[in-house]
């Protein structure tokens, strides 16, 4: 039985070791105004005794998420295409404009085998035929009277398998005269066609 006279003695024979340890663990409960300690995120913490978040004993550092992995080649995939699809418009081109050019198969020269009538104009009428590849024809004109045109051209689209040429050839008074008409094909292959007809006017 404890002294009552030891003056470090419980006073109240009500007091009892449970009580003391429940005390001792739970401590006081804080006042209804106390401010945290810290704020950590959405953590407060409120003085001793508190257990329902224990402060990290170090600092604590988030580790980002690394990003997926990215598929190996697919980037390369990609680009191989869009090199192959340029090179190929660029080889079309380069055919185009490099390629072999447009060859001639036939050259043909006619008009109306009556001639002009008086003061009137006779078209003359060179006909070309290709092989369908695109290209450029080089030509002149050269008249029985003596004159010539200049150097004339021609573009020829792809697919295109003939090219029409006209000459113009008026004539003026009275008489008869026999015409010739010839076409000079300068390029892409040197070749000549003519036509002959008469101009007649009696009156």
């Amino acid at each position: 039985m404890s002294d009552p006279h030891d003056p470090h003695g419980p006073r109240d024979d009500d007091y009892s070791a449970t009580v003391l340890g429940s005390h001792w663990f739970s401590g006081p409960p804080p006042p209804a105004d106390a401010a945290p300690d810290r704020v950590e995120g959405a953590v407060l913490r409120f003085g001793p005794g508190v257990t329902a978040a224990l402060p990290a004993p170090f600092p604590v550092t988030p580790v980002p998420v690394p990003p997926p992995p990215r598929r190996r080649g697919g980037g390369w995939r990609r680009y191989t295409l869009a090199a192959v699809v340029l090179a190929g418009v660029l080889a079309y081109l380069g055919w185009q404009r490099f390629g072999p050019a447009v060859q001639v198969r036939e050259v043909a020269v006619s008009t109306e085998p009556g001639g002009p009538g008086c003061d009137a104009t006779a078209d003359v009428v060179a006909t070309v035929r290709t092989d369908g590849r695109p290209g450029t024809l080089t030509y002149r004109w050269i008249r029985s009277d003596g004159t010539r045109s200049e150097e004339l051209t021609e573009r020829v689209p792809s697919g295109r398998t003939e090219a029409t040429l006209h000459l113009m050839w008026t004539f003026r008074g009275t008489g008869t005269y026999p015409a010739r008409a010839e076409l000079q094909l300068l390029s892409p292959a040197e070749r000549t066609a003519a036509t002959e007809f008469t101009y007649t006017c009696p009156r």
